[in-house]
This record gives structure tokens, C-alpha cells and sequence, in this order.
């Protein structure tokens, strides 16, 4: 019998590794950088190239390395920043596994050039797949640049599971944001195809939030600030009417290392909960000072989970930090009285006699209480060639209704028996042979001959609209309807990427957009199958995050997800009122479908309900 295990070779391991630490360009920026920090450099510069797929540099001023550490830079676990097991819980530096640079050789093209301060020459290392290929002094800046050329060039199955180049480039903007809010006290800078994308000067926090996102952050922040024995907490909070509708401004540092954690995202929002927009995700960007022992960051190889000893009080802090600094904003005037114009120069004096009392007007006949007839609302529902559908407001007291088609007069009719039953404002409505139900405003029951169906008017609506929207970017010819008004719509950079990214399609399906100076866009116009009630920077907001949440989610294509999101987003919502030329419409413009008895989400939209079912249950007992 031979023996079967074996230690298996170190570029097989460093392979093996590499999948969890490197999962695509993204993280060995974010690796390379946070090495870079360490490194006490207080200038760090990467350059990108197609998406960090041909190329990512790092360059650094920090301390350097002498040619033993330079090529021992490259084992597995090769560190300089612990020594003992001990070590791991009193960690302050970013990086401490000394994983990465040995996984990221493994998969790529690598070239390090670095030179100690104090040294005369530098060394340059060329790896291969963990492969030395040559190490010879040279000539350099002291610091460290390193190029990672190719990744995964030798790993083509990894490869080719990087998506497109604005998806990928988004996640490398997405790290370098959340490193370079860690160190606003480093000068940072990124090129990304010879463009530079940030540039990033040392300073305050608050400059570096606004430097990163827009000069417009800078009247959307509240400083908020916590001393506590357990934890210290700082950083600034966004204005809840500045929440927006998609997530991304949400940062979280724990002894300056960005963590992603639901728990204390929760206890945020619960300090938002009684200010906050519905749906919306305020920005903020808050850092835990806290005792390394009294964490473990050695959960996960990205190092971006964390368990803490005493979450429930942390958690608590938080929440009430927050809260007490909306409530300072909501209180305190928000006048600079070293700005503004003093009270002296705003009020202007009159002599007695010059002054007249204002003259006031009204109407003897008025009647506050009085009520206008034919009133008029719009429902957000389907649309015919473009043309807005509206119903007149129905009497709240009507119990049923009957709207027949040849003369279109209504007729109240009282139901024999059905004292005691609360119909909850339901009514009956009748188009010439199609007998139409509304339930809750939720459901549509329509009579048919073996008995009824009953239909989710919201599935039904989302159903429709995802068709139609299909078929619009298929053919590239989606009505459009002008904007009275365009408005300006800036995002943060990735956001702004990937609306770069969707930009024809989304035109096709009838957006009129078009990008105005740095990360902002102008909506000029919106679809014609959309109700007219909905802004557009709320629409947009609303398509962004619904895209990227149904990328993470459910893999989809980019047309299907975007027709999905816009679908789901711009449907009639449970509770909406309908007329019944809408509901007759409706149930028309669903049986057109390919699919009318499947929702987006797979459930049904239709149930239909026999008379046999019927009497059956009756005849139960």
C-alpha cells in the first residue's frame, strides 16, 4: 500500500491562497497599498491599466527594503509586522499574515524596485508564477514601486471570470476610497489609463470626504464624536435630508481599518430611524479607536471582519453618538455669525409716521370646509401611445359601483345581507360582458366562465413593464418623455462608472442623459411608460442600486437586470387605487405576455379559483 498524502509544491500552495486573498484587481490594490502604508510612506501613487488587468503599480516613499527583505518580501508567511502568536492581539499595522505578495506572485507577473534611504543602490526582483527570473541592484527613488503585471495570466479560468472593465474598475475605486479615508493625512494619487482619476492632497478628514466625493459633501456633514472607556469614536455623519436611495457612503474604520459590518451599520441606522427618508442610506464615515486586544481581526484573509469583546456596548455608543449629533444639527442654529451680515446692516430704521400697515384682503364667502367637485389625481399605471391615464377620485363611502359601458352612468347598488361585513372600500365595476373586482386595492378578481381569477395587480404591473423594457433594448426604440425641468445628478465615482457603463442601454429603454464635468450627469428626460410623479435623481438612485443589488444577488446579464430593476421600481404599488378601464387594461396587456402567470420573482401572478372549488367548501360541512 503507497502512501497517498504529500506535501504539495509551494506554487501549488501559494495558488491555493492566492484564490482566497486575491479574488480579483481590486484586492491586490487594496493589498498593495495597505503594504505601502506600512511602509510609513506619506505619499503613494497607483497606477492602473485596463482595469488592473495588464497592470497595477504601487509607488511609495516610504522606508524601503535592503535586498534580503526585498526577495524574502516574496515567501509565504514572510512578515514584518508580528513576531509571536501574542502579536496578533496588539496589531496596529494593515497588513500581518504575510500572505499576499507571495499569492499575488503566484498568479501574476510581478517587478519590485526598492532602496532604503541611507542605501546608495536599490535591488529589482522579477517573479514569474513564484518563479524568480532575475535580482540585480539598480539605480532608484528611495521607497518602493512594485508592478503586478497580468494577473492571472497563468490561472486562465480565474481570468476569465473577471467581469468588464468598468465593473472591475469600480471595485478598485471602491478600495482605494476606503484606504485613502483610513490616512487622509497621506497625499494619495490614481491614474487609470494615463487619466487621473483622484488627486488627493494631505489634510483634515472632512477635506478628504470632500475631495473624494464633491464639494457638495461639504454642507451635507455632521461631526460626530464619543470619549468613552471602551471606545473612542469619531468622524462625520450625512444630514438625513442628504440620504440617498442607493448605498456606498457607508464607511466604518476600526484602529483605521475598514471593516464591513451589519451589526453596527444597524445601530446607525436605528439612531436615523425617526429622521430618515424610507429607503434611504445616509452617508457617514465613522472610526473606532479601541484596545487591539480586546479584538480579533485575524476572522477572515480580506481583514475586513472583526469580533469585538463587548459588542452590545459598543453597539450602544454608536447608536447614541449618532443620534446625539442629528439632534445637535436639528437644534443648533445653522448661521456663521463670523460669515453672515450683521443684524445692524439687515435691519433698516423708519421714523413712526413712515411706517403703513400692510393692507389686507379676503374673501367674506369662503369656505375652508367646502369641498370642489371633479376633482382629478394621477395613478402611476400603463400608459397608451405615451398618453398619462387618469380617473377621477372615487367617494370614500361608496361601497359598490357599476360602470357600464353605454352610458357611463353609475349606479349605487345596496347588497341584501351584508350588514356586519366591513368591504373595506372595495367596489364592483362592470365594462361591457367583464365583471372586474378590485380587493384591498392589492388584488383584481375578474369573473370568468369556470369561475374567477384572482391577480397581484403590483406582479402583474412588474411582469408587463419587464417585457416591455426587454423589448426596448432589443430594438433600441424606447419612447422618451421631456424632462420641464433637467436635473443634475452627481455620484460618487463608482456609481457614476457603472452609469457610464449603461449609459446606451439605459438611453434605450428612453432616458435622455448625458454626463456634466466630473461624476455628474444630467437627466433630461425619463421613459414615457413611467409615471410622471417620480423624480428623476430619486429614479436613477432607485436603477443604480437595484442594478448592483441584483448583481450581487442573482448574476443576471445587463438587460435583463436592467429591464428587471426599472420593472420593480416603477410598477403600481400595493395599495394604488384602480379604475376600471386600468384594471381591464391591465388584465388585456397581461395575457399579451410570454410569461403572464410568473412574476419576476417566480411567484404566481394569477390564481384561478372554480366554482366546483367553490361549492366544495361550502359544502364542507
Amino acid at each position: 500500500m503507497f502512501d497517498i498524502i504529500q506535501l504539495l509544491p509551494d506554487s501549488v500552495a501559494n495558488q491555493i491562497a492566492a484564490g482566497e486573498v486575491v479574488q480579483r484587481p481590486a484586492s491586490a490594490v487594496k493589498e498593495l497599498i495597505e503594504n505601502a502604508i506600512d511602509s510609513g510612506a506619506d505619499k503613494i501613487q497607483l497606477l492602473i491599466k485596463d482595469a488592473g488587468k495588464s497592470l497595477i503599480q504601487v509607488i511609495d516613499n516610504g522606508c524601503g527594503m535592503s535586498i534580503t527583505d526585498a526577495r524574502m518580501c516574496f515567501e509565504r508567511h514572510a512578515t514584518s509586522k508580528i513576531r509571536k502568536a501574542e502579536d496578533l492581539f496588539a496589531i496596529r499595522t494593515m497588513g500581518f499574515r504575510g500572505e499576499a505578495m507571495a499569492s499575488i506572485a503566484a498568479i501574476a507577473q510581478v517587478e519590485l524596485k526598492t532602496r532604503r534611504h541611507d542605501d546608495e543602490l536599490g535591488s529589482r526582483i522579477c517573479i514569474e508564477a513564484s518563479e524568480l527570473i532575475s535580482q540585480e541592484p539598480v539605480s532608484a527613488m528611495p521607497g518602493t514601486s512594485i508592478s503586478v503585471k497580468n494577473l492571472f495570466y497563468n490561472t486562465p479560468a480565474r481570468r476569465n471570470f473577471l467581469k468588464g472593465n468598468s465593473v472591475e474598475m469600480r471595485h478598485i475605486i471602491d478600495e482605494f476610497q476606503r484606504v485613502a479615508l483610513s490616512k487622509p493625512d497621506i497625499f494619495f494619487t490614481m491614474h487609470h489609463d494615463g487619466n487621473e482619476v483622484f488627486h488627493l492632497p494631505k489634510g483634515s478628514l472632512k477635506q478628504r470626504i470632500i475631495h473624494l466625493f464633491g464639494n457638495a459633501y461639504n454642507q451635507k456633514l455632521v461631526p460626530v464624536e464619543e470619549d468613552t472607556t471602551i471606545i473612542q469614536l469619531k468622524g462625520y455623519a450625512g444630514k438625513p435630508e442628504f440620504a440617498k436611495k442607493t448605498r456606498g457612503e457607508q464607511f466604518f474604520f476600526v484602529n483605521n481599518r475598514f471593516i464591513k459590518d451589519p451589526y453596527l451599520n444597524h445601530a446607525v441606522l436605528t439612531a436615523y430611524r425617526e429622521v430618515l427618508p424610507p429607503e434611504s442610506f445616509p452617508l457617514y464615515v465613522l472610526f473606532i479607536e479601541i484596545d487591539p486586544t480586546k479584538i480579533d481581526i485575524n476572522v477572515h484573509p480580506t481583514k475586513t471582519e472583526i469580533k469585538y469583546q463587548d459588542e452590545k456596548a459598543i453597539y450602544a455608543i454608536i447608536r447614541s453618538a449618532v443620534k446625539r449629533a442629528l439632534g445637535k444639527y436639528n437644534i443648533s442654529p445653522t448661521l456663521d455669525f463670523n460669515q453672515e451680515t450683521g443684524f445692524s446692516q439687515m435691519i433698516t430704521l423708519k421714523a413712526q409716521e413712515d411706517i403703513v400697515p400692510p393692507q389686507i384682503s379676503f374673501n367674506p364667502d369662503f369656505n375652508p370646509f367646502a369641498s370642489e367637485k371633479n376633482t382629478e389625481r394621477e395613478i402611476p399605471f400603463l400608459r397608451s401611445s405615451g398618453e398619462t391615464q387618469r380617473t377621477s377620485a372615487k367617494n370614500w363611502g361608496s361601497l359598490y359601483e357599476i360602470v357600464q359601458s353605454d352610458s357611463h352612468k353609475q349606479q349605487e347598488i345596496e347588497m341584501p345581507g351584508n350588514r356586519g361585513i366591513d368591504l373595506d372600500n372595495q367596489s364592483i365595476k362592470k365594462i361591457g360582458e367583464r365583471q372586474i373586482f378590485q380587493l384591498h386595492n392589492r388584488f383584481i378578481i375578474s369573473q370568468i366562465k369556470s369561475g374567477f381569477m384572482l391577480i397581484d395587480q403590483q406582479a402583474a404591473h412588474e411582469r408587463i413593464l419587464y417585457e416591455r423594457f426587454l423589448e426596448q433594448l432589443e430594438n433600441r426604440k424606447g419612447a422618451s418623455q421631456q424632462s420641464l425641468f433637467p436635473q443634475t445628478v452627481t455620484l460618487n465615482l463608482g456609481d457614476f462608472e457603472l452609469v457610464r457603463d449603461l449609459l446606451p442601454d439605459i438611453q434605450a429603454l428612453g432616458f435622455q442623459i448625458r454626463e456634466f464635468g466630473k461624476n455628474t450627469v444630467i437627466v433630461e428626460g425619463i421613459p414615457a411608460d413611467i409615471s410622471s410623479n417620480i423624480s428623476e435623481i430619486e429614479m436613477l438612485e432607485h436603477l443604480i442600486e437595484g442594478f448592483k443589488n441584483n448583481q450581487l444577488a442573482l448574476k443576471l446579464n445587463k438587460r435583463d437586470n436592467l429591464a428587471r430593476t426599472l420593472a420593480r421600481n416603477t410598477a403600481i404599488k400595493t395599495g394604488t387605487s384602480l379604475s376600471a378601464e386600468e384594471m381591464n387594461m391591465m388584465i388585456d396587456e397581461l395575457f399579451a405576455c410570454e410569461m403572464p402567470n410568473a412574476s419576476l420573482s417566480g411567484k404566481p401572478v394569477i390564481i384561478t379559483i372554480t366554482l366546483d372549488e367553490l361549492i366544495q367548501k361550502f359544502d364542507k360541512n
